[in-house]
């Protein structure tokens, strides 16, 4: 049997060659997407060692956790803790570590590094082992700066030339004095550092005198252990925690691997969903090659096979095919990675040198999904094929599916369906969090209802296209039976593009929904014209507020100010905000009371007054973060948003206890509205400052937009992979199709049908069961769609669904365009079939 099955693989090479594709594109997936994970892995996880290299010990504040009114504060790591580590026993020398966001301009006064990727530091002394100098010298006053090469390299920057940046200021414009080199890995991301001396540093980022971090290196012969027990003896207790270097390496090794598996898990998903479909192909070809091969395997029955000989064989022929594409889809995966690794080059995100990771276990990943996968769907064919008796097979009287076994199917679908349906809608009633769980249980019961009924939808949705096909004459006619001749068939191969154009169109109906409620957010919530913000998210300086007001054209602004404070035992942040202008600047409905802040008077958003248990009126005591308290009363309780929420108090009030205050957002209302002009004023007031936002509402949009518009692209790259399997899918299907019509086709060439007349017949058949593909998968999207955005609903009071028909209508025609593609090589060879050698076969 295992020789009958091989000379069975070497005798039907051609039509298992698309079965083979079809595997071989899934395991590359999986392959490619382990082999791209591990590079980057392994890439990130060196070069974060290597930046760890220069430190044995790192002397962190040890942070103290809020107790009842007081909240929590790191201690200030001193000169005199600098030096006492120092002093050490075993240890070598102490390095002082200050830094924080540093937005550094391109020769265009672009801002270099997108945000949070910009970071700036302190260089210590004239040569800081950590960054080696690879031209010039090290910084010296206010007046100078030294960057990374790679970030001089992508910029075009030298020596000598001059540099606008900005920390959290003013903008500055110092001289670069030196270019140095760095394994630090958000420049490896693409990002940029910029070094100052250390007293410059420290009075650039707010901490004069003091440190972020203490990094101790060790004499030779003390180990990182033994020089961490001396540091903790020696310094004062609570002030301080240690950590070795191989400790801060691993743990970023750690968080780096967590960082790379939701990636790994994401790509997988569509790699598993490429399997999925081409699941539906393999079954279709096992399926078509057992039923051409009846009367054979009859033959084997009667001369003694056993019915699980003969389903083994099936298996064996499985494996093989399994075996091969694997191995081809392996040597394709490592050429996905190596393209991806390159392809993050080209879109300008930067990747530690490291050689491509092919693990023995990505080698067995791709080797037992191949072959697993394969199997599995053969072994129904295979089974079935067993199960037809000798006799009977001989005599050419095919084994059809009986009345019972339909019923069977039908019954068991349409339980499956209204199960996959009831969960959904169901989860559609509960929260965002816990609907999540239910709403995929619902999702792959209706999918696999939907699946296992489609022999049956088939004939109806078919059947509608009835009066098209007329307009092609016999062609048309011959087309629509042939297309519902064997449902099941017809229904497998429909459902591999089924599911990709569900997926598809379920994500652009949550794509285009959510766009349309931010923008509704962003308009109901907000009245002023701009909102200005810092690139990175972080805080603003005071002062830009005060410039803003300065403004020709400004007629109002209020800066939007966070503070820790405690109220009843637990942390809650303080929004201070211009009592007088935020009611003009924003448009928030107020559920309970009046939008009144003043004095001590404050408002809070429902989700938060109902946490305390507060409405209008209510009193409650709230310790600030100097310690002192007082007593606010609630003037009223509005709907809150993902932009605006929490408790609104006055500026006035909050800003005598505040040390260090400073804005996270300011909104600006002006005479003239927005515009590219009233913009631009604003940009200069502000001194063209890279680090800092001056967006309008539009612009917030947009942003968000441009965000879903890269997922959404990404997925559709992603998701292009299981539409390809699909395609192959068709090609395979008719393809075996025309082979096994051989007889008829050549009577209908007899009877007087032309090549013309048959290869027209052919492709609509292939465009009727694509567009039945597409007409449900574009049915289930909408239904997706709209249940999960239910789900998000429960978190955004502005979520409305939006369906996007010019879209859906261009989903329609790719299902239409990959019929007729696909179906361009069948119907060529069944054109060019021999009239008479078509007659004479079996």
């Amino acid at each position: 049997m295992f020789r009958t099955a091989l000379r069975n693989v070497s005798a039907h090479k051609g039509r298992l060659l698309m079965t083979v594709l079809a595997v071989m594109l899934g395991v590359a997936f999986v392959s490619g997407t382990l082999v791209f994970t591990n590079t980057l892995s392994d890439a990130y996880r060196k070069s974060s060692a290597k930046g760890f290299g220069q430190v044995d010990v790192a002397v962190r504040p040890a942070y103290r956790e809020s107790e009842g009114d007081r909240l929590g504060k790191a201690p200030e790591l001193t000169q005199a803790l600098l030096d006492r580590s120092a002093r050490v026993p075993g240890a070598a020398s102490a390095v002082g570590v200050v830094g924080g966001f540093t937005a550094l301009a391109d020769k265009h006064g672009k801002l270099i590094g997108g945000g949070f990727q910009s970071q700036g530091g302190n260089f210590w002394g004239t040569e800081d082992p950590r960054y080696p100098l690879r031209s010039g010298a090290a910084p010296h006053g206010r007046d100078q700066v030294a960057i990374d090469s790679e970030t001089a390299r992508r910029a075009g920057y030298r020596v000598g030339d001059t540099v606008r940046l900005s920390v959290d200021g003013p903008v500055l414009t110092p001289t670069i004095s030196g270019i140095f080199t760095t394994d630090d890995g958000n420049v490896a991301a693409g990002g940029s550092l910029a070094l100052f001396d250390t007293a410059t540093a420290q009075r650039l980022f707010g901490k004069p005198g003091t440190y972020d971090e203490i990094d101790v290196r060790a004499r030779p012969g003390t180990g990182q252990a033994a020089l961490k027990a001396q540091l903790d003896r020696t310094l004062p207790k609570g002030t301080a925690e240690t950590t070795t270097g191989a400790r801060l390496a691993d743990d970023q090794a750690r968080a780096i691997s967590a960082s790379m598996s939701g990636l790994r898990q994401g790509l997988l998903v569509f790699a598993g969903i490429a399997l999925f479909v081409g699941t539906f192909i393999i079954a279709n070809t096992f399926t078509m090659l057992v039923a051409q091969r009846t009367k054979e395997l009859a033959l084997l029955r009667a001369v003694g096979a056993s019915r699980r000989q003969v389903t083994r064989s099936v298996l064996i022929e499985a494996f093989v095919v399994g075996t091969v594409a694997a191995v081809a889809g392996l040597v394709a995966g490592v050429g996905i990675g190596a393209g991806l690794r390159s392809l993050m080059g080209t879109l300008g995100a930067t990747v530690p040198d490291g050689p491509l990771v092919v693990t023995p276990g990505t080698a067995g990943a791709a080797l037992a999904v191949g072959v697993l996968v394969t199997m599995l769907a053969a072994w129904l064919p295979g089974r079935r094929a067993a199960k037809i008796p000798p006799v009977a097979a001989m005599g050419s009287v095919h084994a059809k599916a009986t009345a019972k076994s339909l019923v069977l199917r039908n019954t068991l679908g349409a339980l499956f369906a209204a199960a996959g349906v009831a969960v959904v809608l169901a989860a559609t009633t509960m929260d965002g969090t816990d609907g999540q769980a239910p709403m995929g249980l619902g999702a792959v019961l209706l999918i696999t209802g939907v699946f296992v009924l489609t022999p049956l939808l088939s004939r109806p949705l078919i059947a509608a296209a009835g009066p098209l096909l007329r307009g092609f004459g016999v062609s048309g006619k011959l087309a629509r039976q042939n297309a519902v001749r064997n449902p099941r068939r017809t229904a497998a191969t429909a459902s591999a593009l089924m599911i990709g154009l569900t997926l598809i169109t379920g994500m652009t109906v949550m794509a285009g929904s959510l766009q349309t409620s931010i923008d509704k957010m962003a308009s109901a919530a907000i009245r002023a014209d701009y909102v200005v913000s810092m690139a990175n998210g972080n805080a603003l300086s005071p002062g830009v507020d005060r410039k803003l007001r300065a403004t020709g054209g400004v007629t109002a602004t209020s800066p939007m100010r966070n503070a820790p404070s405690r109220i009843d035992g637990r942390t809650e942040y303080l929004t201070g905000v211009d009592g007088h202008a935020f009611g003009e600047l924003t448009d928030l409905k107020v559920d309970d009371g009046s939008f009144t802040v003043a004095g001590t008077r404050v408002v809070v958003d429902h989700d938060t007054a109902t946490s305390h248990g507060w409405r209008a009126g209510s009193g409650f005591t709230v310790a600030y973060e100097d310690g002192r308290r007082q007593r606010l009363t609630v003037a009223g309780v509005y709907e809150g948003n993902d932009m605006i929420r929490g408790i609104m108090l006055d500026n006035a009030t909050l800003a005598p206890h505040q040390s260090d205050p400073a804005d996270m957002r300011v909104l600006v209302k002006t005479a003239n509205g927005a515009s590219a002009a009233t913009k631009d004023r604003l940009v200069r007031a502000l001194g063209s400052n890279p680090a800092v936002k001056v967006q309008s509402k539009r612009d917030l949009s947009d942003d968000i937009a441009k965000m879903f518009t890269l997922m959404l692209n990404m997925l559709y790259g992603l998701l292009a992979m299981a539409v390809i399997v699909a395609v192959l899918g068709v090609i395979n299907t008719l393809a075996m199709s025309v082979f096994e019509r051989s007889q008829e086709i050549g009577m209908l060439r007899a009877i007087g049908l032309d090549r013309t007349g048959v290869k027209r017949m052919v492709r609509l058949e292939s465009l009727v069961i694509s567009l039945f593909g597409g007409v449900l998968g574009i049915g289930l999207g909408v239904f997706f769609g709209w249940a999960a955005g239910e789900l998000l609903g429960t978190k955004m009071a502005t979520y409305e669904l939006v369906l996007p028909w010019a879209r859906m209508a261009l989903f329609l025609l790719l299902a239409a365009a990959v019929g007729v593609l696909a179906a361009l090589w069948p119907a060529r060879r069944a054109a060019r079939l021999n009239t008479l050698e078509a007659i004479k076969s079996e």
